[in-house]
């Protein structure tokens, strides 16, 4: 009986593990899949270009030591580096962004839905910060200097903030060939169709004359 039990639960855990063998490859099948942007299949990032036309430049990009222009209402600029700039980054769950930030300038509360960031500063003086899910919202904060880094988790908003009396500058490394970013004012207050401002009134504790304003500027 010990023996049929015994049995059993092997054969149960081994049809488990084969189910999730199946379900999910976290690394892949071979040294690189460059992306082939022209072709409009896409399997969760792009189709694979033939290995045999795979050249140094799909590896490549040049201009990260370009400053961006900061001439903008927030006083920042991130020159995003994805999957689209750098074909080889498909499939290995990496990108790359240069910040760079006017005096007082700040990249406004943001988060990447598909990974998590690591910024490294290397110009100026920057406060970075994130902020935890509901219901603790707590609030993470550091004041960064050229060599330090700080990280924001997956999912979490999170912002920074030049406080020095220079520019600054910085470099984001992020967990995804595309990991997107949602501006949370621009999202919230400029989306389109716009979101009923009766709805923003009441879950901003204001009136909607306030909202329609803060709009407006969107």
């Amino acid at each position: 009986m010990a023996a049929r039990i015994l049995l059993l639960a092997a054969l149960v855990i081994s049809i488990t593990c084969s189910d999730i063998a199946f379900a999910f490859d976290p690394s892949p099948l071979q040294d690189f899949c460059v992306a082939d942007l022209q072709k409009p299949v896409l399997v969760n990032g792009y189709a694979c270009k033939d290995p045999k036309l795979v050249k140094a430049e799909d590896f490549y990009f040049s201009g990260l030591n370009r400053e961006g222009n900061t001439s903008n209402p927030f006083g920042s600029i991130a020159t995003r580096i994805t999957v689209t700039q750098v074909p080889g980054f498909n499939t290995l769950g990496i990108s790359i962004a240069r910040a760079d930030f006017a005096p007082g300038g700040v990249n406004p509360p943001h988060f990447h839905p598909r990974a998590t960031e690591i910024l490294t500063v290397l110009k100026g003086t920057l406060e970075a910060g994130f902020v935890t899910s509901n219901p603790e919202n707590r609030l993470f904060t550091k004041v960064l200097r050229p060599g330090d880094l700080f990280v924001a988790p997956k999912g979490m908003i999170h912002f920074q903030k030049n406080i020095g009396r220079g520019k600054a500058v910085a470099l984001a490394s992020l967990g995804s060939q595309n990991p997107g970013v949602v501006t949370v004012p621009n999202t919230v207050f400029g989306s389109h169709p716009r979101i009923s401002t009766d709805i923003l009134a009441k879950a901003f504790q204001v009136d909607q004359f306030r909202i329609q304003q803060i709009q407006k500027n969107f």
